[in-house]
């Protein structure tokens, strides 16, 4: 519900604020007093085009703010607190800044957010009739929308949408295997021949170093002979060649064990000895090993068979590794992949096969949306027909035609069917879509024959807000009154009045039988200064105000005659 409307700047719109009643309210003044500002106010905070032709001259910029109540789980205090805004007590405060050059700001509860979080939310909160406005419903995705909104299908197209979705993910899946059959081919042909190649090699693991080392040793084998062989003389007498008098450092350690224990004191000679035995014994091991690495070149290994080995390694761990490790580890899982890969057909049956399954299950979903539909289609064109009789338009009629699509593409996002609006405004006229077939103000009374029926349908019979309930949605009627007069003026404001009951209703109107049904009244009117400057202000008008604006619109004076013209009126201005 729109609680207060404020705008500063906006054509001859200077300063004004409107705090609409709960129920209806009603805007009046002269033409081209300046009524059309209030609705661009509107639809500036609706997230509309902003214009910087409509900034006050000599003004920098203009400004409007919205303030709405919404209560604990409306949709709009959803979409305000996804955009981030933090919102007090169900208040949101929504406003635009149109300077006269650059770029508008939207700003949500103080947050400034793009426009079309603006317009987001104004799909929650207001709805606008005015003839630029009527164009929106003429396309078949709103009237949709609207004839869900009036079937109450909530739980329908919840169910729906959830079929849908399950469908729309197997089927994408199956899409994506078919189209990859043929890759998938490749892959699995290329992980055999891999498989096959590293089989032929048959790694195993630390075989690549262990081959290196060998290389390195045979390629070296003068070197490490040369070398052992002295190491070898130094530790063991018996390897040297110098002769009888020659003496290696095992038999040097063996006499400094026996020179020790040969003082026959014990103590610390004793022990020396005990540890030069230990020596003795690690030199004889020292030397055994030693011993073993001598004559390398003589063992029989080839030296172009090992570089070979270690050339399809590399080439291994150069395609699948770093290391031969990894090499094997790759081969193994590439096994598994093998399979998975080979068993794409079967997988391909039995997806095929739930695909199937899950477009059965949407097509029930789809089935039973549709007959919601259709019943409401059918409830609706006959209500809006009686309430267009009321409306001076008694040989205007609706149809909602509600169309099952058939074939495999028959399902979408919103089901299997498609909507449309069709009016026929006088006998013997073919019915055409809407938009095509009505004036400004037919849509306008149109739309609220539409939200009266819908009301009713969703309401369940006559309901109004007495029990404190917050009106939902703001509706706001412009142009409704063109071509109206008499007794169908009075049945107009009379039915604006009980769609009041339910929402929060805003006109904009001409009508002194329109206006006297409003539980509010607004007056939009000029005034020039000293200087000749003309500016427009905004004031609501009570009691004997309101009773001679009332007195204006009747006869554009305020006689005794027009004041008690306007009197009876307002008196008569009740709802049962």
């Amino acid at each position: 519900m729109l609680e207060e409307l404020e705008l500063r700047d906006l054509g001859p719109i200077r300063e004004a604020k409107l705090v609409p009643a709960r129920g209806m309210t009603s805007i009046t003044g002269e033409t081209g007093a300046g009524k059309s500002m209030l609705l661009s106010a509107i639809r500036l905070i609706s997230g509309g085009a902003a214009d910087s032709g409509r900034v006050s001259a000599g003004a920098k910029q203009a400004w409007a703010q919205g303030i709405f109540q919404a209560d604990d789980g409306d949709a709009a205090l959803a979409v305000a607190e996804q955009a981030g805004a933090n919102v007090d007590d169900g208040e949101i405060f929504v406003s635009r800044i149109v300077p006269a050059s650059g770029r508008s700001r939207a700003i949500l509860c103080g947050r400034t957010v793009p426009k079309s979080v603006l317009a987001a939310l104004a799909q929650e909160l207001i709805t606008i009739h005015g003839q630029s406005d009527q164009l929106r419903i003429a396309s078949p995705a709103r009237q949709r929308e609207f004839l869900d909104r009036c079937a109450n299908n909530e739980k329908e197209r919840r169910a729906y949408a959830k079929a849908w979705d399950m469908y729309r993910e197997i089927d994408d899946r199956l899409r994506r295997l078919g189209s990859q059959e043929s890759s998938m081919r490749q892959q699995a042909d290329y992980l055999r021949e891999s498989i096959a190649r590293i089989d032929r090699v048959d790694p195993q693991p630390g075989e690549l170093e262990e081959l290196k080392s060998q290389r390195e040793r045979i390629e070296h084998a003068a070197q490490i002979n040369a070398g052992v062989a002295g190491a070898l003389a130094a530790l063991d007498s018996s390897q040297g060649d110098g002769g009888d008098d020659y003496r290696g450092a095992d038999e040097l350690v063996r006499y400094a064990a026996q020179a020790l224990r040969g003082i026959r004191l014990g103590g610390v000679f004793e022990q020396c000895a005990d540890r030069l035995d230990s020596l003795q014994a690690e030199l004889e091991d020292i030397s055994f090993t030693l011993s073993q690495q001598l004559d390398l070149d003589d063992s029989g290994e080839d030296l172009d068979t090992i570089n070979g080995r270690i050339h399809e390694l590399d080439e291994l761990a150069r395609r699948w590794g770093p290391t031969l490790d990894d090499v094997i580890a790759w081969r193994d899982k590439a096994r598994f992949d093998v399979e998975d890969l080979d068993a794409s057909p079967e997988k391909l049956e039995e997806l095929s096969a739930e695909r199937d399954r899950r477009l059965l299950a949407a097509r029930k979903a789809a089935a039973a949306l549709t007959k919601t539909r259709e019943r409401a289609a059918k409830r609706l064109s006959k209500d809006v027909d009686d309430e267009l009789a009321q409306l001076a338009m008694a040989d205007a009629s609706l149809t909602i035609a509600v169309h099952a699509r058939d074939g495999d593409a028959a399902l979408d996002m919103n089901g299997g069917d498609d909507v449309e609006f069709l009016f026929t405004p006088f006998k013997g006229s073919p019915a055409l879509a809407m938009g095509k077939s009505a004036s400004g103000g037919e849509l306008s009374r149109l739309m609220l024959a539409l939200e009266l029926s819908c009301a009713g349908e969703r309401a369940g019979g006559e309901s109004d807000m007495d029990g404190g309930t917050m009106p939902a949605m703001t509706f706001i009627f412009d142009e409704i009154d063109a071509g109206v007069g008499g007794k169908a003026a009075v049945e107009l404001g009379r039915r604006l009045a009980r769609l009041a009951r339910r929402a929060q209703v805003i006109v904009v109107t001409h009508l002194p039988q329109v206006a006297s049904w409003a539980d509010s009244q607004f007056v939009v009117g000029k005034s020039e200064d000293g200087n000749g400057v003309v500016s427009t202000h905004v004031r609501e008008v009570i009691g004997d105000a309101r009773i001679e604006e009332i007195a204006r619109m009747l006869d554009g004076s305020t006689t005794p005659t027009s004041l008690e013209h306007a009197r009876e009126l307002l008196a008569s201005s009740k709802l049962a």
